[in-house]
């Protein structure tokens, strides 16, 4: 695995760590708990995998080819690492209610089945081809990809270890 989604991977895991059933479903009003926040993690590992495995099956990028037009939202979330506190997630990556069980599984295969997938784009389309579309972000390369999904990661794990402190 590469070593920024390794270190996430270890950071989601440790924040989960001994966690009850009561710790998961804690939140504060108005706002996703810590099950919440995994479940929607997950999906946008699921996410990135169908774009991934599309432009796979397509052998080639399926991305749109303007990556001037959302190049500042870009910047700030992949150079400067800041990722927004109120930016609204697009509806199909909204929590769906999965149980817990099912999401602390999925959220580690699919975590390790996506970084896979981004590392056979970045062989086949090279590194500084954008291999598919985020949908805030535009076209993002598989580093983008990786950057994104460590510093969107890293957002939502120092929620959870919050909520888990509020114990």
């Amino acid at each position: 695995m590469h070593p920024r989604l390794l270190s996430l991977q270890a950071e989601l895991a440790g924040a989960i760590e001994g966690m009850s059933r009561d710790d998961f479903a804690r939140h504060r009003e108005g706002k996703w708990s810590s099950l919440e926040i995994l479940d929607h993690l997950n999906l946008t590992y699921r996410g990135t995998i169908l774009s991934l495995e599309r432009s796979l099956a397509a052998g080639g990028a399926r991305s749109s080819p303007d990556r001037k037009r959302k190049r500042w939202p870009r910047r700030i979330v992949l150079w400067l690492g800041y990722f927004p506190r109120r930016a609204k997630a697009p509806e199909r990556v909204l929590p769906r209610g999965a149980p817990v069980e099912q999401v602390t599984k999925e959220i580690f295969d699919n975590l390790a089945r996506m970084d896979e997938l981004i590392a056979r784009c970045e062989a086949r389309l090279g590194h500084q081809t954008p291999v598919a579309d985020h949908p805030i972000l535009g076209p993002l390369t598989a580093g983008e990809w990786r950057r994104f999904h460590w510093v969107h990661g890293r957002h939502h794990v120092r929620q959870i270890v919050r909520l888990k402190n509020l114990a």
